[in-house]
């Protein structure tokens, strides 16, 4: 129940540290921490406008990929703490919870009957499918190094016993950051600022979308942030701490994530969409080291 409280908590400012971050690496005063966080509420008490066209769907999309990220949260655990959930093979369960979620997304832009959105459904499928292997690849190692398919006990069993682990944590924080700006559409894949057609991808699907629907989508993108980001602490946490050093550990590290985000997009720069599927081959291929790396540390290399 923990670790839920704490990525609620989390995603209230994460989105606001990363405005703020661009905002100051680029000179500007720039809106206020908690600004995300008043245009929600603003949008939550507006009514949404529906076209005569769409299905149930269009209307019940947003609600399913909010509920499924946030059942997604409900495994992740939090330093000695278990998730609200947890179960043997829970790893599964959260990828295909936020591929459910996409689906609708998914569904619900090509049920407005736009090319223009089909286009970016389109792209939105094929980089979730691309990014898939890297995130079984990757926690798929830890269970076989842990000899453990629930993210608590993989991470309860995770050891840094030397500098292989260290390096193999580094990386899976590198490729965890990676995947979700891939999921949540940004630089240096997607700009959530753009709006140039051709290159448009998540901007583009929700164009319909209005008032309290797209309160919801917006939200559910910052708590995936959150909820991602508690995956990666999650790997810096020795259970073997007090329990208070780990609130103020999780934060740090919800904090430097957040900062880490807003640095890239703040100097990075887009790739051409042509590249885009190359450069997330590449978060599957740093998988496959962690995957040598758990095989070396076994023995079996």
């Amino acid at each position: 129940m923990l670790s839920l409280i704490l990525i609620l908590a989390t995603s209230l400012y994460f989105s606001g540290i990363i405005l703020r971050t661009k905002s100051i690496l680029s000179g500007r005063k720039g809106p206020g921490i908690m600004q995300p966080v008043y245009d929600y509420a603003r949008l939550f008490r507006k009514g949404a406008v529906y076209s005569r066209t769409v299905t149930p769907v269009f209307r019940l999309a947003p609600a399913v990929y909010f509920s499924a990220v946030l059942f997604a949260a409900f495994l992740v655990p939090f330093g000695s703490a278990r998730g609200l959930l947890s179960f043997d093979g829970d790893f599964v369960v959260f990828a295909y919870l936020l591929a459910a979620g996409k689906f609708f997304m998914i569904l619900m832009a090509l049920d407005t009957g736009s090319s223009f959105e089909g286009m970016g459904a389109s792209r939105e499928a094929m980089f979730s499918l691309l990014v898939e292997p890297a995130f079984f690849i990757l926690i798929g190692s830890f269970a076989l190094l842990t000899g453990h398919t629930s993210l608590y006990d993989i991470y309860a069993a995770f050891h840094f016993s030397g500098p292989v682990s260290y390096a193999m944590a580094v990386l899976a924080g590198f490729v965890l950051l990676l995947i979700v700006a891939v999921e949540n559409s940004r630089l240096p894949v997607d700009d959530p600022k753009t709006h140039l057609e051709l290159t448009m991808i998540h901007e583009v699907m929700i164009l319909d979308n209005s008032g309290f629907d797209l309160g919801l989508i917006m939200y559910a993108g910052t708590l995936k942030f959150a909820v991602y980001g508690s995956l990666i602490a999650n790997f810096f946490m020795d259970h073997s701490w007090p329990f208070y050093i780990f609130i103020p550990v999780f934060f740090a590290i919800q904090l430097l994530f957040a900062i880490i985000i807003g640095c890239i997009e703040s100097f990075g720069v887009r790739f051409r969409m042509s590249h885009n599927a190359q450069f997330i081959f590449t978060l599957s291929s740093v998988s496959l080291l962690i995957f040598f790396g758990v095989l070396l540390m076994l023995g079996k290399l």
